[in-house]
């Protein structure tokens, strides 16, 4: 059996096999992605890749011969001078952003590199130029920029942390919120705005971050440069890179000082309503078997001798009980505001309340329709008036637990009263039954069964009237139409005579 030789090739026959290196070098600036362009030195036009037709519009029969400045802004033709001369001196030019124009007239960002072609004799005859479309890239740095510049708008303190707690970046909401500047907390520990009792909290809150878990609406305390510690929530993001790796912290904190001391106001308020409601309850109690033992005691003086001493102490028993029910009659209008009066407008205090009670809305499907017309100040007991209009705002809310619409109004009317401002509360709630209209502001009255006191209306009711104001409701429980309106009448000056109460229900 014959053996196959192993073919062997001349080395003409290998260098014949092998790519031609200028077709190789063509084919690879003709499928490169970035337009790959070469110009003479007076700017002529010489060579054109695919790409290069791909980005500014023009086909290589249209624009080799033709001079570069085709592809030049009219304004911008005074680069190419520049352009031309450092080539000319042997200079290259790296990545010069600078903007270009395509066939249709359309200009463009571009990033540019050009190096000058020498001969043989090391002369420089032409120049590539490399392009780039920049376009994606600037769009990219703009949309960074407005992000940024919403960050640095907002009210709120937005900041970038490291993974060790390390902050990196700080908006002017910050600033303000806490007094330092982001030359003092950008490179130094978060830990400079957590007062320390709670420095605890920093690690948990990395060891979740560190997890990929988000830390929504945390309520806690942090500290200004003042040293003033207040009341903030803080929304805590992880931030991840490409890869989806985490290697940051964001951090959104807004002041709740506020909300946090009207939700104690108003707590303080119903504890005491509550307060008043258990006293009203005891004096009234009380005030039964005052009247039998004051009856008792009259009996018994008329039947004791006149003048004697159990006579005598008959008439202190019965002074003594005249003024236990006399405290008893006063407890009945317990409650009663120590706050000194303040100069408010009232669509605030308002729009207090309803940031208070924003939660429940939104959980129960319940949209604010609000329109103030009350420019002018009024003087009042602001925690009299969180009650007031809690109370009122309140038992809308319950009033429709399937959703609805709180509409809430507030204008300045004239009356021979004298002036004030008028605001009205309308839900499209359930409603109230006409029969138990009369009863809304009778002490312990509810139609809400365990869920209600009965108090909160016949506190408000009081409060209003004793500063001169009055409160009336309406209301249907017609299906389609159904809903409760109540009407507050505060005047700019305090009057409490009953005029005021029928010019107020003609208002």
């Amino acid at each position: 059996m014959s053996k196959l030789k192993p073919s062997v090739r001349t080395a003409e026959e290998l260098e014949a096999l092998a790519p031609d290196p200028l077709a190789h070098l063509a084919a690879i600036v003709d499928t490169c992605e970035d337009p790959i362009i070469s110009k003479r030195l007076d700017g002529t036009i010489i060579s054109w890749n695919a790409a290069a037709a791909r980005v500014f519009g023009y086909r290589e029969e249209e624009i080799i011969g033709r001079s570069i400045l085709t592809l030049i802004p009219p304004d911008l033709h005074h680069e190419e001078d520049e352009i031309l001369r450092r080539l000319r001196s042997g200079q290259r030019i790296s990545h010069f952003e600078t903007t270009r124009v395509r066939k249709n007239g359309e200009r463009f960002p571009i990033s540019v590199t050009i190096s000058p072609i020498r001969d043989a004799n090391g002369r420089i005859v032409a120049a590539s130029k490399v392009a780039r479309d920049i376009s994606e890239k600037i769009r990219n740095q703009e949309s960074r920029a407005r992000l940024a510049a919403i960050v640095d708008s907002a009210d709120d303190a937005i900041v970038g942390k490291t993974l060790d707690g390390i902050v990196t970046s700080w908006n002017e909401g910050a600033r303000k919120m806490f007094g330092y500047t982001a030359e003092e907390m950008i490179g130094g520990s978060i830990l400079r705005i957590i007062p320390p009792a709670l420095h605890y909290e920093e690690d948990e809150i990395l060891r979740n971050v560190r997890a990929g878990k988000r830390i929504e609406h945390y309520e806690t305390t942090r500290q200004k440069k003042s040293g003033e510690t207040f009341e903030v929530s803080v929304t805590i993001s992880p931030i991840r890179d490409e890869m989806g790796t985490v290697i940051g912290v964001s951090k959104i904190a807004r002041d709740i000082s506020d909300k946090k001391q009207v939700e104690r106001l108003v707590l303080q308020a119903e504890k005491l309503a509550a307060t008043g409601r258990m006293a009203a309850a005891i004096a009234h109690e009380i005030n039964n078997p005052l009247e039998s033992l004051m009856n008792v005691i009259y009996l018994a003086r008329t039947q004791s001798v006149p003048e004697s001493k159990v006579q005598q102490l008959l008439l202190v028993a019965e002074g003594e009980l005249e003024r236990v029910a006399h405290i008893a009659r006063q407890t009945l209008g317990y409650y009663k505001d120590t706050g000194a009066p303040t100069e408010i407008h009232l669509h605030d205090l308002i729009g207090t309340i309803l940031t208070v009670y924003n939660s429940k809305m939104l959980s129960m499907g319940i949209a604010v329709d609000t329109s103030y017309n009350d420019l002018q100040k009024i003087v009042v007991s602001k925690g009299e008036l969180l009650q007031v209009f809690s109370n009122v705002i309140a038992n809308a809310i319950d009033a429709m637990p399937g959703g609805g619409v709180l509409e809430i109004n507030s204008r300045k009317i004239t009356s021979a009263s004298g002036d004030g401002i008028q605001v009205t509360v309308q839900d499209n709630g359930v409603g109230i039954a006409r029969e138990n209209l009369p009863k809304v502001f009778e002490p312990f009255f509810t139609t809400k069964g365990d869920l209600g006191t009965g108090i909160g209306l016949w506190v408000a009711k009081q409060l209003v009237e004793r500063r001169g104001g009055q409160i009336a409701i309406s209301s249907s429980t017609t299906q389609g139409s159904s809903g409760t309106t109540v009407t507050v009448f505060i005047p700019f000056a305090t009057n409490s005579s009953p005029a005021a109460a029928a010019e107020y229900q003609h208002a």
